[in-house]
């Protein structure tokens, strides 16, 4: 086959990479747990694993790919059992790093009248509590790059966590990045596929095949629980 001929085929692949948000984690004290060691799912997040597990059973999945984190391994571990693959780690797909690691930040709890944590709180475009959004967008492309060549022409499942995997969709779809995290369309253990023709995603799509199982509070738009803040399941 010449090089002409090779490169029209691979022009013509038509990749999916899914992005997978972790299932829900075991977190009884309600900590911000970025990228904390230790955080496992919960018995409700293992159903959502298998839930999704068994709706992506019939896909053509060549390559399983996770955070390093435990609720992403765990979360990926029942899809690469499915296909019979190696699950692979990929340092990229981690949480965005936060100051506020560590500590309960949610509704009603105080931590935004605290002057402690106004020097953080500065610039929401960056945004000056943690990693760069721009820093997130290029790791993640790269993630799914590499994804989508270790799976070319066939799909690939890629188990990241909210804040990175809103992050790169809207860059890919040229939304600004700043934004409400409540207004994120990035439930626990929904799926943001990216669809490339060749080397160029060609779409973006959205499923929850988990969604009966994930609590009403969680739902992207729902109202903030005071004690159940969204932040805990990132």
């Amino acid at each position: 086959m010449s090089d002409a001929t090779s490169r029209s085929k691979s022009d013509e692949d038509i990749t999916v990479v899914h992005l997978m948000r972790h299932g829900e984690v075991h977190n009884p004290d309600g900590v911000l747990y970025g990228r904390r060691a230790g955080y496992h799912l919960s018995e409700l997040g293992r159903q959502m694993a298998d839930r999704v597990a068994e709706s992506l059973a019939d896909r053509d999945i060549t390559y399983v790919v996770s955070s390093p984190l435990e609720r992403a391994q765990e979360t990926a571990t029942p899809i690469a059992k499915t296909h019979g693959l190696d699950l692979a780690t990929d340092e990229r797909l981690i949480e965005a790093a936060n100051v506020f690691e560590g500590k309960t930040f949610g509704v009603g709890d105080g931590a935004l009248r605290k002057p402690g944590n106004w020097k953080h709180l500065t610039n929401p475009f960056q945004p000056s509590w943690g990693e760069p959004y721009v820093e997130q967008v290029v790791r993640m492309m790269g993630a799914l790059d590499a994804a989508k060549d270790a799976a070319r022409g066939h799909e690939a499942v890629c188990v990241s966590h909210q804040l990175p995997i809103w992050i790169v969709r809207s860059f890919v779809e040229k939304r600004r990045l700043w934004h409400d995290p409540r207004r994120r369309q990035c439930t626990l253990a929904s799926l943001t596929s990216f669809t490339y023709r060749g080397d160029k995603i060609v779409s973006v799509g959205y499923s929850e095949p988990a969604r009966d199982l994930v609590p009403a509070h969680l739902l992207a738009g729902a109202k903030p629980v005071k004690g159940k803040s969204k932040a805990f399941g990132a």
